[in-house]
């Protein structure tokens, strides 16, 4: 009898030398999708690893990405593909690294990575993020992975990811006029794996589109995302805050922040993606 595939959030970023230096394998899971498009946070977590690894050939071990900037040209298919590294800039206390996963002749996405040393949030000289202001997870909904309109969100199989009931965009009713385009709760992996640095660049882009709280439709692809881990995170769940700023022309730009266990800020992220509405498909 097979052994059973391994789902896990490390295997399925995993990334493999393909012969020549800087160049690697990746394998983009059909499970870490949302239909049959895979998260965009997990396609960065991926390129993460490979940055991470050729700036840690040049710097020291314990290093971590501490920002991200991609910009996602075209979806990748469900299936093989590589990833080539380019380091722009190997210093003493941080490697500058682009990657970009590429199928065939096509680019599809492109990063450009900070690798460096992180701390663990503990000498916070100010911090002007307002609170999660969210339930307990036990007094918080968990996200099925097939929502309203038949849609798969494979990634809410490998996520445990639970809303605030305020802030639930898959509730029997709409929610009342004015109210904000913002999802609070918390998340975490299924299989009881802790959070890192790495999978905090998934994890920053694993909730849905705030602007479902205003009427949205599910089609929110990302244009750019900048991503930017604070801090190494505790165990435990992590809080998770996304809010849409300025919804006009077809776009949105959205905030996501990260807390740990501790209450710390980890990990914050701000996007630009496309939109549409119900009344602009007629």
């Amino acid at each position: 009898m097979p052994e059973p595939a391994d789902l896990s959030f490390d295997a399925v970023t995993a990334v493999r030398p393909a012969g020549e230096p800087g160049l690697f394998e990746v394998d983009v899971h059909p499970l870490w999708a949302v239909g049959d498009k895979p998260n965009g946070g997990y396609l960065l977590a991926m390129l993460g690893r490979a940055a991470r690894a050729v700036a840690r050939d040049g710097g020291p071990a314990d290093w971590e990405v501490q920002s991200a900037g991609v910009t996602y040209l075209r979806p990748p298919d469900l299936g093989p593909g590589t990833v080539r590294t380019t380091v722009l800039r190997q210093g003493r206390t941080a490697a500058h690294v682009r990657a970009v996963l590429s199928q065939g002749a096509d680019d599809l996405v492109d990063a450009v990575f900070v690798v460096g040393a992180l701390g663990d949030g503990s000498h916070v000289r100010y911090d002007g993020t307002p609170s999660l202001a969210a339930p307990d997870p036990e007094g918080c909904v968990r996200l099925p992975s097939r929502i309203p309109g038949g849609l798969h969100v494979g990634i809410n199989e490998v996520l445990e990811l639970r809303l605030s009931p305020a802030t639930l965009p898959f509730a029997d009713a709409p929610p009342p006029s004015g109210t904000p385009a913002e999802l609070r709760g918390w998340t975490r992996f299924a299989d009881g794996r802790e959070p890192d640095a790495l999978s905090l660049l998934f994890s920053a882009d694993a909730i849905p589109p705030a602007t479902l709280m205003i009427g949205s439709t599910g089609w929110v692809p990302t244009l750019q995302l900048s991503t930017y881990v604070r801090a190494c995170p505790a165990p435990g769940w992590l809080g998770i805050r996304i809010s849409a700023n300025v919804v006009a022309d077809g776009t949105v730009d959205e905030t996501c922040v990260l807390w740990d266990g501790r209450g710390r800020v980890v990990a914050q992220s701000s996007q630009l993606a496309r939109l549409r509405f119900p009344d602009e498909l007629a």
